[in-house]
């Protein structure tokens, strides 16, 4: 009777790890320039890794300016050859607080969004 139980506990976390692997979710790993920054003018482009492959088509990076204006200068770019890493141009950056919104929807489907900050000296 035990083996049974004990048998059925895994089968039951074994179903438990499929299902968080099949419900995966793209979320970063590594933002450059990172949450918090303090970056200089210098800086060209904005890039995300993420945990699991992106879909193109429908994720995305924008920055804006403290006003709201668009500071990039093209739509954001999923690496062709490393689908977990995005990224996207800047256009000449002025000192002040800058904001970027993701979405990345991953190769299963789901779809994940987050926001940071960072600061131009």
């Amino acid at each position: 009777m035990k083996l049974h139980t004990t048998a059925r506990a895994a089968v039951a976390a074994l179903m438990i790890v499929i299902c968080q692997v099949a419900l995966a979710h793209a979320h970063p790993t590594h933002q450059a320039p990172a949450a918090g920054a303090t970056v200089t003018t210098t800086q060209t482009e904005v890039a995300i890794d993420f945990d699991d492959a992106l879909e193109p088509s429908f994720s995305s990076i924008a920055v804006t300016d403290s006003k709201g204006n668009t500071v990039t200068s093209g739509k954001a770019v999923v690496d062709p050859a490393n689908k977990k890493h995005m990224s996207v141009g800047l256009n000449p950056l002025t000192p002040g607080l800058y904001t970027v919104a993701w979405i990345a929807v991953a190769s299963d489907g789901h779809r994940t969004q987050g926001h940071y900050t960072f600061t131009v000296k």
